[in-house]
């Protein structure tokens, strides 16, 4: 099909939207439901993006009818005013919610609630319990808001990694599917296609373009498939062009797993920082990519360096380079993965090191903090300076992600990388945490190593991120260090609490334990319709914007993208269809 700027389509739809996370799924569902035909589009063999590898926790408040059922008051001015609030500041010197934009934050606030009975009509369940904090970030401190999916038919490997994220994203896209949405899978998005502006036309954004993007794993010869197909758009071509009658909507996810992009918020943020959901889901940066070429602007750049325990992490899954979680081994895509990694169940167990062989933080203290949620602070008032004193600290700087990320002796010009993270353990370690310390638990290519003495696995420590290999005296002196600590029950150099267990027994081992960027919390400027904003404050017709792609909101989880996707998705559907010029 052509129009008549010459535009040769593949196919068309009212609304054409990029990613299948919870953002573009909601958005889906919505739109269909009022009266829009509906393509999705995702560069994966499958949907769900991040989400579907998640914890499955879902923070929507505002009065719920589960925060009703148990009595939890709660309203749409109340989360409003939550995330709105300036004075709420986390241990580590950083504000939750001071930078937030208002307009988005109103939209969210007076559609969370709408949003949550949307996923329970369309099928996501939830553990029939008063809402909690288990896994909240960010949530607001006046009401628990967190809900928690759960999945009663059976999840089995309808999930990458079997996941609970599984337990929202298959009903939606079942119930997607069912109400007609296409799928057109395995397509990656090269660019958006926006008219030429005049002074009689704002120049829509009226399709995209995209890129064959097969997933073929190692040692097998026929690209993966999605576990549903009804629905599916059958192509193979290399490119295809997809035309939106109405409007496009870019929910690709973030842009965490794009070097160069996300080192533009936080430098330090170099290559051998992993992220969060790789290797089954990239944030590429293609949606802002492509929004900031046809004159999108960015917004709410602050968010990205705010080092929310869920937008940094650390002490994940050891010995394995996507070290976000554990891998299981019949995942689809564990060829990738290549191992399972382990989890550390007593940090008194392993001292962290960086890349030259030293200590840099008591390995008991894990992440830097998540952020406020509900009843956080006590006799809680909005806006009031004294919100964080009742928290019982002072606000400082030291965490694990500033001293993880600190430049050493081996920080090295262009970049001065600080290099990876390793933890260091012996045998006595391993048999007390009982774990599997042989392939496919971890993984040899260069990340995990074993010696017999401390001198020797220095030497081996070598991957595409380690600069040279780690210095074996400095190791030593570290351990026998650390030893002392033990034998005295206190640790001079940085207090972790009454050292344990002394790394003295043969073999000894150094496993991947590096930080990983996880949450994208930037990205396209939008306003309360989720429609996307250039750099002169004016709308790009027919664009719009939802999710982890889209800036001006600093909160953890799904239940932004799903609201989000709500809006837009009803709004978009509400558009005149642009007709052939």
């Amino acid at each position: 099909m052509t129009d008549s700027n010459h535009h040769q389509w593949d196919f068309e739809a009212d609304l054409i939207i990029i990613g299948s996370g919870p953002a573009g799924m909601a958005a889906a569902i919505k739109a269909v439901d009022e009266g829009a035909s509906v393509i999705v589009v995702d560069a994966n063999y499958d949907i769900g993006g991040h989400a579907i590898i998640s914890g499955g926790h879902m923070a929507l408040g505002g009065g719920t009818s589960a925060q009703k059922k148990y009595n939890i008051p709660d309203s749409p001015d109340t989360v409003f005013a939550d995330l709105t609030d300036w004075s709420v500041v986390q241990a580590n010197g950083t504000p939750d919610f001071r930078y937030n934009d208002r307009a988005l934050m109103r939209a969210f606030a007076d559609h969370c609630a709408t949003a949550f009975e949307f996923l329970l009509e369309n099928g996501v369940e939830f553990a029939d319990k008063a809402p909690d904090n288990q896994g909240a970030s960010t949530t607001g401190n006046s009401a628990p808001r967190e809900n928690h999916a759960i999945w009663t038919k059976g999840a089995g490997l309808e999930s990458p990694n079997a996941a609970n994220g599984t337990a929202v994203m298959r009903p939606l896209e079942a119930s997607a599917r069912k109400k007609g949405v296409r799928f057109l899978l395995n397509y990656k998005m090269t660019s958006l296609v926006r008219e030429p502006s005049s002074e009689s036309n704002p120049g829509h954004v009226i399709g995209v373009n995209t890129q064959y993007n097969p997933h073929i794993m190692p040692g097998q010869t026929e690209p993966l498939k999605s576990f549903r197909s009804e629905g599916n758009i059958d192509s193979t071509k290399s490119q295809v062009a997809l035309r939106a009658r109405k409007a496009v909507l870019v929910a690709t996810g973030g842009s965490t797993s794009h070097l160069e992009f996300r080192r533009m918020f936080d430098p330090r943020l170099t290559a051998e920082v992993q992220v969060g959901g790789e290797p089954y889901s990239y944030q590429d940066a293609s949606g802002e990519l492509a929004g900031m070429a046809v004159g999108a602007a960015l917004w709410g750049l602050q968010h990205q360096a705010l080092e929310n325990g869920a937008t940094m992490r650390a002490q994940r899954a050891l010995a394995t380079k996507y070290n976000y979680t554990t891998w299981k081994l019949e995942s689809p895509i564990f060829p990738l993965v290549k191992s399972t990694g382990f989890n550390v169940k007593d940090w008194q167990d392993v001292i962290l090191v960086n890349q030259v062989g030293r200590r840099f933080y008591d390995e008991t203290k894990g992440d830097p903090p998540h952020g406020n949620h509900g009843l956080q602070v006590a006799e809680y008032t909005h806006n009031d300076h004294r919100n964080t004193a009742k928290l019982g600290y002072t606000p400082h700087k030291y965490n694990f992600v500033h001293a993880a990320l600190a430049m050493n002796e081996y920080s090295e010009a262009p970049d001065y990388a600080a290099g990876p993270q390793w933890a260091i353990f012996d045998a006595d370690a391993v048999a007390r945490e009982g774990w599997k310390v042989v392939p496919p638990y971890v993984d040899p290519d260069g990340y995990f190593f074993s010696a017999n003495t401390l001198r020797e696995l220095a030497a081996k420590i070598e991957n595409e991120y380690q600069a040279k290999p780690m210095n074996g005296e400095i190791l030593e002196a570290t351990v026998a260090r650390y030893n002392s600590f033990v034998d005295k029950g206190v640790d001079e150099e940085f207090a972790k609490p009454t050292p344990k267990y002394k790394i003295q027994t043969a073999p000894f081992y150094a496993a991947w334990g590096t930080v990983i960027v996880h949450d994208t919390r930037s990205g396209l400027r939008i306003d309360a319709k989720c429609r996307v904003v250039d750099m002169a404050g004016k709308l790009i017709p027919g664009l719009y914007c939802a999710g982890e792609s889209a800036g001006g909101f600093n909160q953890h989880g799904m239940g932004r993208c799903v609201t989000q996707g709500y809006i837009c998705g009803t709004d978009a559907a509400r558009r005149p269809r642009q007709g052939d010029k």
